[in-house]
């Protein structure tokens, strides 16, 4: 829904030629909260959930190059997933922080295993919550979203069908509207929780979208995707404690799927919540944040 909120204090820091939007909020280690939406969100997400940590962690919020009230390019294509990772790493340096709590949500998650692989000086340890391993898992997240809706949503799915037929790609607005239930049928325990999904002007940038993940991104991955690194050969090689969350009613990330990474990443956690689907920092916070400070006081 949109409504206005309360933001902690921001400013903009000057990254590589242009300048990233970050908020700060609490005293202590620092924790690092890098959001997903794919591609295209904004920190927004994580408010006002976050803030129960600010008693004893420094929690710092993020809009990647092109989101939120970062600068924007002229030119979408100009956004790279490399370009996101090495934007990050300067940020962390130029905070002055020491090395930081990582907890990457979807894409945030694929940019922090990267962080954490070629930038280690620079992590605590890594959270990756709801994310993906590898290209191939992204291209099998929206093949489980499409069966859920084919199963779920049998009227709307019809229709996605002859749309398709007609050529019109999944990212044009008529399809979309169709996609947009998948929300609350597949990504949340409960569907009604889809309602506390919070939005306001620049949350999400829509252009971005289909420039770096293809204009038919709903069956065929395309833009910069396929360029993402599949990260599962070199998982055993992370140092930083590394804990998964999965919801166990994420029916596009399956709990199977995050299952995946203990299997490229032994030295991993992996903790289920039980009454989540991919938002379980919106539906089970205090789960959440408890299974967070156990983690890192445990790993520091």
């Amino acid at each position: 829904m949109t409504t206005a909120i309360a933001h902690p204090p921001g400013y903009h820091v000057n990254i590589r030629g242009h300048r990233l939007w970050v908020e700060e909020e609490g005293q202590g280690e620092p924790v690092l909260l890098l959001s997903g939406f794919g591609p295209a969100g904004s920190h927004l997400t994580f408010h006002p959930h976050f803030s129960a940590l600010t008693d004893s962690y420094r929690v710092i919020y993020c809009d990647l190059y092109g989101r939120g009230k970062s600068d924007r390019p002229r030119d979408l294509s100009e956004i790279t997933f490399g370009g996101d990772v090495a934007d990050v790493a300067e940020l962390v340096g130029n905070l002055k922080t020491g090395p930081v709590h990582l907890y990457g949500f979807s894409y945030g998650g694929l940019i922090s295993q990267e962080l954490a692989l070629s930038f280690p000086q620079l992590i605590r340890t890594v959270t990756l919550a709801n994310t993906l391993h590898s290209p191939e898992m992204w291209q099998l997240n929206h093949a489980n979203i499409n069966r859920e809706l084919a199963n779920q949503y049998p009227e709307g799915w019809s229709r996605i069908l002859e749309l398709r037929r007609q050529g019109v790609p999944s990212t044009d607005p008529r399809m979309q509207q169709e996609f947009a239930i998948a929300a609350r049928l597949v990504r949340f325990f409960n569907p009604d929780n889809a309602n506390l999904l919070l939005s306001e002007p620049g949350s999400r940038n829509i252009e971005l979208y289909p420039v770096f993940c293809g204009a038919d991104v709903d069956f065929i991955i395309g833009g910069q995707l396929p360029t993402i690194p599949d990260f599962r050969p070199r998982l055993k090689s992370l140092r930083a404690p590394l804990l998964i969350l999965a919801g166990r009613y994420d029916r596009a990330l399956y709990p199977q799927l995050q299952q995946q990474f203990l299997e490229f990443a032994p030295q991993a956690h992996l903790q289920i919540m039980e009454r989540s689907g991919s938002f379980a920092h919106i539906e089970e916070p205090a789960a959440v944040f408890e299974a967070l400070r156990k983690f890192w006081r445990v790993a520091t």
